[in-house]
């Protein structure tokens, strides 16, 4: 990937978007395409072909999707999967139909079988059923790289895709009920923490098991795949390392300084039992992440502090 190569970061206000664009200019890339969601609708083929054929980019991030935790997959599953297959099969068409030199989609590790092999490796994708509480957005990231596969096959497109395990840093959505676990803990404990409250609730029983990857982490292996990979089959974005939500709930409640009891609402869904990622595809291409959960974990409370809380958004807007 040439340092004057136009490079088009689509959903760069998102947190991962917006962490891709902080690697590229860390690397000396200056030459970035992006677009808010108020000037480029992803979801309007029509705009999105104008787009690219007036800029025409030769790398395409494709960071752009709309995302939620538990309960914004169940309340809106139609949307979800409505708008993510939208937006992405809308991007990945405009770019093979502009010739595009190659373009890297961003999924999750949500599209492995709810009851995978663990940890999971890339070629357990499609191999039994999906998690039932976010199998609309999975469905959706499958068919974005499914069709960068059939592309490559039928027309020797150079598309990749990448499936991180649960991100959090800069930039997250830190909604009380329409984000991830991670911030949504660290949002939970800090108000508890400043109310005073003796206890904190959390959903599920504290069993699940989930890895998590500090999204410039990811960032730097986007880049990195882009310039030194190319193949049909996905790549793993993980630490290899696992924590149970209870745990994570009491590191969470460390970081903040919350000091009061945690509590489970077990009428409330754990999700997938277990989630960890087979990261050992992308340690043999040269990778490996660099934070740790828990100085992750502060880095994103010092965020949190930093800005007002987020809303539940499609990444980019």
């Amino acid at each position: 990937m040439e340092k004057k190569a136009k490079i088009y970061v689509a959903g760069h206000r998102g947190m991962v978007g917006s962490a891709i664009v902080r690697e590229l200019l860390k690397q000396g890339y200056e030459n970035i395409v992006t677009r808010t969601h108020k000037e480029l609708d992803l979801c309007r083929q029509d705009a999105v072909e104008r787009f690219f054929e007036r800029e025409k980019p030769e790398y395409v991030f494709l960071a752009a999707a709309r995302v939620g935790g538990i309960m914004a997959n169940q309340e809106a599953p139609a949307d979800f999967m409505y708008e993510n297959m939208m937006l992405e099969m809308n991007v990945i068409h405009a770019a093979w139909k502009y010739g595009c030199r190659k373009l890297e989609f961003l999924g999750s590790s949500c599209i492995y079988p709810r009851m995978a092999p663990q940890p999971m490796k890339e070629s357990c994708l499609l191999t039994s059923a999906l998690e039932k509480t976010n199998e609309a957005y999975a469905l959706a990231k499958i068919s974005g790289l499914k069709y960068c596969e059939f592309l490559n096959r039928q027309y020797g497109t150079d598309y990749i895709s990448v499936m991180p395990s649960n991100l959090y840093g800069p930039g997250d959505n830190y909604h009380p009920d329409r984000s991830h676990v991670l911030p949504a803990l660290i949002r939970r404990f800090h108000e508890a923490k400043e109310r005073g409250d003796e206890t904190v609730v959390c959903w599920g029983d504290g069993s699940p098991l989930r890895e998590f990857l500090y999204v410039d982490d990811l960032a730097g292996l986007c880049v990195f795949l882009m310039k030194h990979y190319s193949g049909d089959e996905t790549v793993n974005a993980g630490t290899g390392k696992e924590i149970s939500i209870k745990e994570l709930a009491e590191l969470v409640a460390k970081v903040t300084g919350y000091q009061g009891k945690i509590s489970w609402d077990t009428s409330k869904p754990n999700g997938t039992p277990r989630k960890l990622l087979d990261i050992g595809k992308a340690e043999r291409l040269g990778w490996r992440y660099d934070t740790e959960l828990e100085e992750g974990i502060r880095l994103s409370y010092e965020d949190f502090l930093s800005r007002s809380a987020g809303t539940e958004r499609q990444e980019g807007d």
